[in-house]
């Protein structure tokens, strides 16, 4: 089994948010169906957002849609990336950062050489963390 993290965004960001995650994890956008794609009677002025998308990332995807009202803001949850290395870890966390709120800055703790906590301009909870080097026990 490999569990996929589904995501929802508030006004309509979804669509920017997926590219910029394809864009930053070198993915590819696979999916993107908008609400006036499906059977539901919608306002127009949100037939447009994003009913369900998928980016495919190396190792896994990030699954996501637009908001309707039915869900609470991202709380007590974060998606956590294990970064390759350092440096990809550090402009990985930079770039979730840009625009975003850090909560726990990019630096070396005692169970790893870089890890931080963001939460992006997306409203999306990140734990970003180098994992290379994990202590034993």
């Amino acid at each position: 089994m490999n569990p996929t993290v589904y995501v929802t965004f508030k006004d309509g960001e979804c669509r920017e948010a997926m590219a910029f995650y394809a864009e930053l994890f070198g993915g590819e956008v696979v999916a993107m169906m908008t609400f006036a794609d499906g059977p539901m009677e919608m306002p127009p002025e949100k037939a447009d957002w994003v009913m369900h998308s998928t980016v495919a990332i190396p190792g896994g995807a990030v699954m996501g849609c637009d908001d309707m009202g039915q869900y609470e803001p991202m709380a007590g949850c974060s998606i956590s990336l294990d970064a390759p290395d350092l440096a990809k870890g550090r402009a990985i966390f930079a770039a979730l950062a840009a625009g975003g709120k850090v909560t726990m800055p990019f630096e070396e703790t005692f169970f790893s050489p870089g890890f931080g906590t963001v939460r992006d301009r997306f409203g999306i909870n990140w734990m970003v963390g180098v994992y290379e080097e994990m202590p034993a026990g």
